[in-house]
């Protein structure tokens, strides 16, 4: 057995620490890493910085975390659906990077690629340029953005082999692969794991060498964030 395969969360998160930086994959409830989050409500590790598009609902996903005051602050482009989110905001016990999607996503990926910094013309004049560093190329402004990188990046697969190797299904395949490579030590819990050789090279989505551990789910519950239905 691989030495990167874990037995549960709980093994697969020793390390995680009071006041780190976690990078956490899905976009809104889709591909979330279920178990990793229940695992640290169950470790009770506080004062976490998260960089996740969006902050769960009150129940569920990071959701949880918020309810029991384990993050400090959220570097995300969304947050809506959450009261829990919004209390602790309004009452100044959450800190918040607001940061556009695009620009999030780019940050994330910077940061798993070793690149420090790089500029956007997205947001500038506007609140998401105060304080940081503006540009001309060409006659147009750009503000410079800084690189993420998590101590701990916390990831959702379909499926992957024993190396690492992982395969993402449909629209789960969000800020997973970037999250994947932007953590110090990057977590991953899956639905199917497989020897090495089973998966088909061209279907694989990150390599395993951004992997360092990785286990296999249980108990997903595939929420759905926003249920309608049509009428008949």
């Amino acid at each position: 057995m691989s030495k990167k395969v874990y037995k549960d969360a709980m093994s697969a998160l020793e390390g995680i620490k009071d006041g780190m930086t976690l990078v956490v994959g899905g976009f809104g409830l889709c591909g979330i890493p279920e178990n990793c989050i229940n695992a640290l409500v169950e470790k009770g590790v506080k004062d976490l910085t998260c960089v996740s598009n969006n902050a769960g609902v009150d129940d569920f996903g990071l959701g949880l975390l918020l309810q029991k005051r384990q993050i400090k602050k959220m570097i995300s482009s969304y947050v809506g659906e959450n009261a829990t989110f919004e209390k602790q905001f309004m009452s100044g016990e959450l800190e918040l990077e607001f940061c556009p999607q695009g620009t999030l996503a780019e940050r994330i990926r910077a940061g798993g690629a070793g690149i420090a910094g790089f500029y956007t013309p997205t947001g500038v004049g506007t609140l998401v340029a105060e304080g940081k560093e503006i540009k001309n190329f060409d006659g147009r402004d750009y503000v410079l953005e800084r690189g993420i990188v998590g101590d701990f990046a916390l990831v959702k697969a379909w499926k992957a082999d024993t190396f690492g190797n992982l395969v993402f299904r449909k629209t789960a395949r969000n800020f997973n692969p970037m999250a994947a490579t932007a953590g110090k030590i990057t977590v991953v819990e899956v639905e199917e794991l497989v020897e090495v050789g089973e998966l088909d090279p061209d279907q694989i989505h990150t390599p395993g060498v951004y992997v360092q551990r990785i286990f296999k789910g249980t108990n997903y519950q595939k929420r759905i964030e926003q249920r309608t239905v049509s009428k008949g």
